[in-house]
């Protein structure tokens, strides 16, 4: 221990302390006085005690008091006090009329202090706390981002116990996250064990206060302290709407760190009591969730309703994988009561699918080799046969490739499959599809030759008065793509741009003239047209289809990228298909497919414009287009607007078609100091009503935010839903309000910001 003192004559006492504790006494004297002799202290070393004070004195190795402008410092720890008892033997401070300690980044102060500086331990009266910590286990901030601010804990208490490093124990406690003297909300509890190892914070007979108004007790509350997973309750959740007033309250179990679960109460005023659980694991080997919700008794069917998902991935090694994914309602009515607006729209048919894998590898080239059982439920109310899709019971797939010199290739595509339908015929389908192809890459441009036959053998069983047949198709196909680039230096918008002209060409040979209409179609449908469909061989999905084809994809595209910062500027593109020969696959033929336009880009740094536009030549009409602008100058300030036209598109998930033009326009934007207003209206011409509306507000105060707003959009012709959300966020504690808000928004609004990021 070295000790300091200021202004003191030396006397044997201080002698005596000197040798001891290696007394180092520098000061300036008078003339007249005794200068002291000057004992070097040592270099400070790890668990070294270090005490500064105006007056020292006491007994050597057992007691030693200091008065005035106390400092104890001992590793990352530091106590200043009024006057400080220090016991050399037990290394014990005892401090007043007031101390103030730091360990680390936390400051406590108060009137008493009875502490252990060897084991962290002790115990200080009328404390004041701040406990500042670097979050160690978020993720590193992208390259140039700022890093996360650590969350700062502050509050007081009657007393404080020091339970050993990063550990404590606070009675008669008030917390809260917000700046100093921002009291806007608070927890109250009786005592608060806070515990940085664990990353755990736990209060018991607890309030949140918020702006001095009780809004949630609890006898035992926990609290992350950083983003480590741990066991206790989640911010319960508060919804309503159509599917009725709902409060529910997560319990989160960390059972392992490889291990945990969720346990959800729903308390539903329309529907009744639901219980929903979800459990994950992750090991080495394999890693998966299973979730469920179970309703014992709707009060409005009185029967029994759930939901069942599981997913599950496995490496078996040697190459060998396995996967599930097994989803289930009790009714096709059950995302429509109890799901929001994408669970309705994405969960038509759920899937029931199991894989078993195996990978290849060998010199030049891999493959692949799958076994799979796939299942659906569908959920469309009222059914036809051609809404329900066909089970693959099972299906095995073997795909390869092999390079060949002088940038060839030779590639395989195969593929097994048992179709199984409760009301349509049943088949086995053989599909074998080899093919040989050659790249000629260069930075100027590229052609990519290839030629295959696709075998297809249909092995149909007895269907009404059709006995069991076998029907088979053989065709060959050979595709060449070829483009060019070509690039300049220019100015755009006034600044330089390098400006690019990439002609590209696609041409396809099917010599198909067979008449196909006598195939079944067990898993294919026709392709929309767009960019991407332009480049590809068949128009068709799957292989029960394959167009005949003697024709050619012309396509234009010209880029302008900013040349300081890399950004697109402004893309045009235009493309289409010209038909040199009739498709027999076709009903109706035409000489060439529809022309597509598509431009968009960052016009500024705040401008983005999108638009794609698909005209048929022969109706001499429009077929559809879109065209969207956004604004978003900085974050927190976006607004976009939006306009669809179909001439003939899919409206719902009942299959019905018809004419479509809608206006989508959203925003969030400040509209005073720390509010924010959302929005969203989407309104069909057609049907001339909205699709739907989103309407509400945003509240930053810097330690807590706030978002409330309401939601009312179409889930089918004759239905119409609506929600209200509402989501109080308290900064280092989460979020008290409806789950899902900012998916919600995201959706909704294109380009939107968490406003407290």
């Amino acid at each position: 221990m070295a000790l300091c003192m200021h202004r003191q004559k030396l006397t044997p006492l201080a002698l005596a302390l000197a040798a001891a504790f290696a007394l180092n006494a520098p000061a300036a004297f008078a003339d007249d006085e005794e200068p002291p002799i000057a004992v070097p202290a040592p270099p400070k070393e790890p668990g070294q005690t270090v005490v500064h004070a105006d007056d020292l004195d006491g007994e050597m190795n057992v007691i030693l008091h200091a008065k005035g402008n106390v400092v104890v410092t001992r590793d990352d720890q530091k106590v200043e006090s009024d006057w400080l008892d220090y016991y050399q033997n037990k290394n014990r401070v005892k401090a007043g009329d007031r101390f103030r300690m730091t360990r680390g980044g936390d400051v406590i102060t108060g009137t008493t202090l009875d502490y252990n500086v060897d084991t962290y331990s002790g115990t200080g009266m009328d404390p004041v706390f701040s406990m500042a910590r670097q979050n160690q286990t978020a993720a590193k901030p992208a390259p140039g981002a700022q890093p996360a601010k650590p969350v700062t804990l502050r509050g007081d208490g009657s007393q404080v116990d020091f339970q050993g490093q990063n550990q404590y124990r606070v009675y008669g406690s008030r917390m809260t996250t917000c700046d100093p003297g921002d009291e806007a909300w608070y927890l109250k509890s009786s005592r608060t064990d806070l515990d940085y190892n664990t990353g755990v914070g736990v209060a018991h007979n607890a309030w949140m206060q918020f702006y001095g108004v009780p809004i949630l007790y609890s006898p035992w509350l926990d609290f992350p302290l950083n983003s480590n997973r741990k066991s206790g309750f989640l911010m319960p959740t508060f919804k309503t709407g159509s599917s009725g007033t709902e409060f529910s309250l997560p319990y989160y179990w960390n059972i392992a760190p490889n291990y945990d679960a969720t346990i959800t109460p729903h308390i539903n005023v329309k529907h009744g009591n639901m219980l929903a659980g979800e459990f994950r694991y992750l090991q080495p080997d394999y890693s998966g969730r299973i979730y469920t919700e179970q309703l014992p008794k709707d009060k409005l069917t009185d029967q029994s309703r759930y939901a069942w998902s599981a997913i599950h991935s496995q490496n078996l090694g040697h190459g060998l994988t396995f996967g599930m994914d097994f989803n289930q309602v009790s009714d096709n009515n059950y995302f429509t009561d109890f799901g929001d607006q994408v669970a309705i729209a994405s969960n038509v048919n759920l899937n029931r699918e199991a894989w078993l894998n195996y990978a290849l590898n060998w010199q030049g080239g891999g493959g692949n080799v799958t076994l799979r059982a796939q299942r659906y439920q569908n959920l469309t109310i009222n059914p036809g046969s051609n809404d329900i899709p066909y089970a693959k019971m099972p299906q095995l797939t073997f795909n390869a490739n092999q390079s060949l010199p002088s940038g060839f290739s030779a590639n395989l595509i195969s593929d097994l499959t048992r179709f199984d339908h409760p009301t349509l015929q049943n088949a086995e389908r053989l599909v074998l599809y080899p093919s040989v192809s050659w790249n000629f890459d260069r930075s100027w441009g590229f052609l990519r030759p290839k030629l295959g036959v696709n075998y297809t053998h249909y092995n149909l069983d007895a269907f009404g008065a059709n006995p069991s047949h076998v029907q088979t198709r053989t065709l060959p196909i050979f595709s060449t793509d070829a483009g060019l680039y070509f690039d300049r230096d220019t100015q755009f918008l006034g600044r330089d741009h390098l400006m690019t002209l990439e002609p590209r060409l696609f041409y396809v040979n099917i010599p198909n003239n067979k008449d196909q209409l006598s195939l079944p179609q067990f898993d294919t449908s026709l392709n929309d047209i767009n960019f991407a469909q332009l480049f590809t061989e068949n128009r068709y999905s799957g292989y029960d289809r394959i167009n005949g084809a003697n024709q050619i994809t012309t396509a234009l595209t010209s880029r302008f990228i900013d040349q300081s910062n890399g950004l697109e500027r402004l893309r045009l593109a235009v493309g289409k298909r010209f038909y040199l020969k009739d498709d027999v696959t076709q009903t109706v033929n035409q000489p060439s497919s529809d022309l597509l336009l598509s431009a968009g880009g960052d016009l500024t740094r705040e401008w983005r414009f999108d638009s794609s536009y698909q005209y048929n030549q022969q109706l001499g009409m429009t077929e559809r287009y879109n065209a969207q602008l956004r604004y978003n100058p900085a974050a927190g300030k976006v607004a976009s607007v939006r306009y669809r036209y179909g001439r003939y598109e899919q409206l719902d998930n009942s299959n019905n078609y018809g004419p479509m033009r809608q206006v989508d326009v959203a925003a969030q934007w400040p509209i005073a100091r720390r509010w924010y207003a959302i929005g969203r209206y989407n309104y069909s011409f057609i049907e001339r009503k909205p699709i739907e509306r989103l309407a509400g507000f945003e509240y930053n105060d810097g330690c807590w935010s706030l978002r409330m707003y309401s939601q009312r959009y179409v889930t089918d012709p004759t239905t119409t839903k609506n929600a209200w959300f509402f989501q109080l966020e308290l900064k280092g504690l989460g979020a008290l309000g409806n789950n899902g808000v900012q998916d919600t928004l995201r959706l909704a609004v294109p380009g939107y910001t968490k406003i407290n990021e």
